[in-house]
């Protein structure tokens, strides 16, 4: 049939002479198909479903190189470290809450021993709350920016030497506390680096030989 006669022709006496074949193959089996009832029955895991399933350990590349920790000489302590970023914010959040928490009890144990005119359960409890609130949130403020100034000391002094030791975390604790208590004038900054430094120091020890 040439393209003249096709194209005069009726489309719909065309659909109804054209037939349709199958190539030849494999035929399609449909014994593993799932069911409703393997569902409803608990027949069929619905992990496999997942478009990832059944990969298990083949993909490599989305292993990132996050778990890799510092290999700056003398980093391996008992808290491993990541880099400065990672020492930036787990330290900084780890303080904050810390002195957030010691805040909160210090709160608490003022606003209940706090006397007032009259006995109230109602006012006991706003004088709490308000003691816990004052409190906590200034240590927590206080502790948050002092590990955020440390931490980013410490990384900076470490990179510029070369290593990581007791020398280094005390030098950075002890600018931190001069830092912060640079406003207030000579004889508070010194005592503040002083008593920063010590803690600093006692933290690197510890971290070392525990």
């Amino acid at each position: 049939m040439d393209s003249s006669s096709a194209s005069s022709q009726d489309p719909t006496s065309i659909l109804q002479n054209v037939t349709f074949s199958r190539s030849e193959g494999s035929p399609v089996s449909t014994d593993d198909a799932v069911t409703a009832s393997d569902l409803l029955l608990g027949a069929f895991d619905p992990s496999k479903l997942h478009p990832m399933a059944g990969l298990e350990d083949k993909l490599d590349y989305l292993l990132l190189d996050d778990d890799k920790t510092s290999d700056l000489p003398g980093s391996s302590t008992a808290i491993p470290s990541r880099g400065w970023s990672d020492d930036l914010s787990y330290g900084t959040g780890t303080m904050y809450l810390s002195g957030l928490a010691l805040g909160g009890v210090w709160g608490l144990r003022e606003g209940a021993r706090r006397p007032l005119a009259v006995s109230n359960a109602r006012l006991r409890i706003n004088s709490i709350l308000n003691s816990v609130t004052r409190r906590g949130t200034f240590i927590g403020n206080s502790a948050g920016v002092l590990a955020l100034v440390y931490n980013g000391l410490n990384s900076s002094i470490d990179g510029i030497r070369g290593k990581h030791d007791i020398l280094g975390s005390m030098a950075a604790g002890g600018l931190t506390g001069a830092l912060y208590k640079s406003t207030a004038g000579v004889k508070p900054a010194l005592a503040a680096a002083t008593f920063v430094s010590a803690l600093a120091g006692l933290w690197s020890y510890v971290k070392r030989n525990v």
